[in-house]
């Protein structure tokens, strides 16, 4: 049975570390290393389109949710300088045509009325708007034009959740199996992310296999505002070390419990200071104990990324460091040499 393999993290958190790693073995499919799979997750994906028909579904609501969602997926799959984008590519020529179908499978009723939504002007119907208003006058009030809109019919959907989930799983799968015809084993980075695990027995599977990486909060402060940043691959961590302590424990507290077998939690530090155990633990977990490795520690080298760990032991990292050791001491990795103070 194909495997789904999705390393996750919360930013900076390493968990490429795992794409790194787990692609070191054969028949695995990561065609395209650690670009991030984000049609589930981001803003008018799948998840949101979820949330908008079974949280206050009405027929406004229905219908901003169904074309929301559309145009996402066709930005997602037009746009090939985007960097989550290019699915006509990454994914495949068919992805946006079984969008279309996932849709229209979801459509309960298409009515003939507009809405404020639809009103919205571009380019195209500003130019409308002008030759009809030009029609209306040369003709002295007799002729007006329909007014132009977005789109003509309203669409409705109000699923129960058997049929969305259902519907939505064969679509999910449908996704994956364009990416890879081959059969092989699938790496998709960021495919989820932790805040959204909770929902992931209503989409996948048992081939799914989640690895969640979770860092040590001084060496990803640290990482992000004065290396990643510099180099122009920085995330959206305050550079304040008080206002980081506070985000990054919100963030942490803000997420759903999940205990899900589909899910296994590691330390970015484990893979590092014990890398043979943790090595042996991802082994299990993916059942891979006879899967031959096509390029062992040539994507993933410990001697390498460890030079990424302990950056708050440096001098001019101190007091930043200090404060997040106090404020965020839960989170702390305990290191095997030199802890800090």
């Amino acid at each position: 049975m194909r495997k789904i393999i999705v390393p996750i993290g919360y930013m900076t958190s390493g968990s490429s570390a795992v794409t790194d790693l787990v692609s070191e073995f054969a028949n695995v499919n990561n065609d395209y290393g650690i670009f991030e799979y984000v049609f589930l997750h981001c803003p008018n994906g799948l998840f949101d389109l979820e949330d908008k028909l079974f949280w206050g579904n009405n027929i406004l609501r229905s219908d901003e949710a169904l074309h929301s969602f559309l145009a996402c997926m066709k930005d997602l799959y037009d746009k090939k300088h985007w960097w989550v984008g290019n699915y006509q590519k990454i994914i495949g020529p068919h992805f946006y045509e079984r969008t279309e179908k996932f849709i229209a499978d979801l459509t309960d009723y298409k009515i003939d009325y507009f809405w404020y939504y639809q009103e919205k002007t571009n380019l195209k119907m500003f130019f409308k708007l002008i030759i009809r208003k030009l029609v209306y006058g040369l003709t002295f009030k007799k002729v007006l034009l329909p007014k132009p809109r977005l789109y003509d019919e309203i669409t409705l959907s109000y699923p129960s959740k058997e049929k969305f989930y259902a519907l939505a799983k064969a679509y999910i799968y449908d996704v994956l199996n364009m990416i890879d015809t081959k059969g092989d084993d699938l790496l998709l980075d960021q495919l989820l992310l932790p805040y959204n695990l909770y929902r992931i027995d209503n989409y996948f599977d048992d081939d799914l296999k989640v690895i969640l990486v979770e860092r040590d909060p001084r060496d990803v402060f640290l990482q992000n505002k004065y290396i990643d940043c510099a180099r122009l691959d920085g995330v959206a961590y305050s550079h304040k070390v008080e206002e980081f302590c506070e985000q990054f424990r919100k963030i942490h507290e803000m997420e759903i419990p999940n205990n899900s077998k589909k899910v296994l939690k590691i330390k970015f530090e484990d893979l590092i200071y014990k890398y043979d155990e943790t090595r042996k633990k991802i082994i299990k977990f993916l059942g891979y104990e006879k899967r031959p490795v096509k390029a062992g520690k040539k994507r993933f080298d410990p001697n390498v990324s460890i030079h990424n760990t302990k950056l708050f032991l440096r001098p001019e990292y101190e007091e930043e460091g200090k404060y997040i050791a106090k404020h965020l001491k839960e989170y702390l990795y305990d290191f095997p040499q030199a802890k800090s103070k």
